[in-house]
């Protein structure tokens, strides 16, 4: 640990352009989280640079304590949740007089920390139910039924005409708005891991970089602790002395439903964000069954499935694996328990669900519809498929009748509902609500 004296010395440098939104960002968002001391240390920081927001003058950490009318250990204290959170960098030069150099970065936008799978869960719990929403409504953008309108925004080359004999001028080391995302280096002792551990079970590759990161996150979303995660790697080697990942991780989600009554992590009782919402005003079954996907857990949805019951633990798992290692959103994970529950018959089974889950990750889809297109469009090549292997009628029949999803109906975007089916849909609905 690295003793820090007052008459240290310290340079901020800006790596990023900090507006008036930010400040926002980091006072309605980051606050909760970090508390007020690091808040008014990064704006102090802020306040210590020159005119041109590049780099300030040299100093001392007196001039902090003084300025913020804080303790040197609660400064310290107050960098470190800054680091924590991605907005500042600390680089040391050890010398007589210490050197440090606080390098800061932009807070992340509203959409992407209310999509952070930890930042969003922190300040969910740190604020409760009803502040989270309120704030959730602060940063709403208007949604704006555009069904009825068309598309007229001119394209760059239908304004602007080309002009001959210039070449592209590269301009380096301009200064750009940058980010840095928060890690988890310092959650788990490895040292104390690895010499638990005898030297004749493990393999030299056991503990690389990615096992590592693995055992971090694993520790932070289960939160265990060097101890406890001491004995869970130690029963996860293989005859190898290899790390078995999946048995590592069935290792910590028992542990945790041990030590927490048998609750999951809090992520499968999410909704979909609502910057990832469609907009609202379109009354078709096709927009009703989008609404009901985006607006119910992946947790109620599934029980909703069930006449009475509820789901399993190991359904509830592979849930849980969708949302941690798929890094999927909620609404997305509710489009896929309906499409494999209809096109598998109703068994929702690991390994068919990680198919779809796989390639729906590598298409990086994040909203209900993007799902729902992409559902439709893996059944048609299905059907296609399995048409051709069935020749007769009451066999293709049979397919469409099964496996067809609701909204596969293409006429369901534009067709508009009588007043007694709107009344039906809206009892139907009830039930996911």
């Amino acid at each position: 640990m690295n003793t820090i004296l007052p008459a240290d010395t310290y340079m901020v440098v800006n790596k990023t352009i900090i507006n008036e939104s930010d400040r926002k960002l980091i006072t309605m968002l980051y606050q909760p989280i970090i508390g007020y001391s690091a808040v008014s240390m990064y704006f102090t920081l802020i306040d210590d640079l020159l005119k041109k927001d590049i780099m300030s003058e040299e100093q001392t950490h007196h001039h902090l304590m003084s300025t913020m009318q804080l303790k040197l250990t609660d400064i310290v204290i107050a960098r470190e949740k800054l680091e924590a959170v991605g907005l500042l960098k600390t680089y040391l030069k050890k010398e007589h007089i210490n050197t440090y150099v606080y390098v800061l970065y932009s807070p992340m936008t509203a959409s992407e920390f209310f999509s952070h799978p930890v930042l969003n869960v922190v300040l969910y719990n740190n604020l409760g139910k009803k502040e989270y929403d309120k704030l959730v409504n602060c940063f709403k953008i208007p949604r704006v039924n555009l069904r009825d309108y068309e598309d007229i925004t001119k394209k760059f080359n239908e304004v602007f005409s080309s002009i001959s004999g210039n070449v592209f001028i590269e301009n380096d080391n301009i200064v750009n708005r940058s980010k840095n995302d928060i890690s988890f280096s310092n959650n788990v002792d490895f040292d104390m891991i690895i010499s638990s551990i005898p030297k004749s079970m493990v393999n030299d590759k056991c503990f690389n970089e990615e096992i590592k990161g693995l055992i971090r996150s694993l520790a932070f979303i289960y939160n265990i602790d060097s101890l406890n995660m001491q004995g869970l790697v130690r029963n996860a080697l293989n005859e190898r002395g290899l790390i078995d990942k999946t048995i590592l991780r069935k290792s910590c989600r028992d542990f945790y439903q041990f030590e927490e009554g048998g609750k999951l992590p809090t992520l499968i009782y999410t909704k979909q964000p609502d910057y990832l919402k469609s907009p609202m005003g379109d009354t078709s079954n096709w927009a009703k069954q989008v609404y009901t996907f985006e607006n119910i857990t992946p947790y109620d949805y599934l029980r909703s499935k069930y006449k009475s019951g509820e789901p399993t633990i190991r359904e509830l798992k592979i849930i849980e694996d969708l949302m941690i290692n798929f890094k999927m959103k909620p609404g997305v994970v509710n489009v896929l328990i309906a499409y494999v529950l209809k096109v598998n018959n109703q068994k929702f089974t690991k390994n068919y669900v990680e198919t779809v889950a796989s390639q729906w990750s590598r298409l990086n889809i994040e909203t209900v519809e993007e799902a729902m297109r992409t559902a439709e469009k893996e059944h048609k090549k299905i059907k296609k498929l399995t048409e051709k292997k069935n020749n007769t009628k009451s066999n293709n029949k049979k397919i469409k009748e099964e496996s067809v999803p609701s909204w596969f109906d293409k006429d369901l975007e534009t067709e508009e509902l009588s007043k007694e089916e709107q009344e039906e849909l809206d009892n139907l609905l009830k039930e996911f609500i």
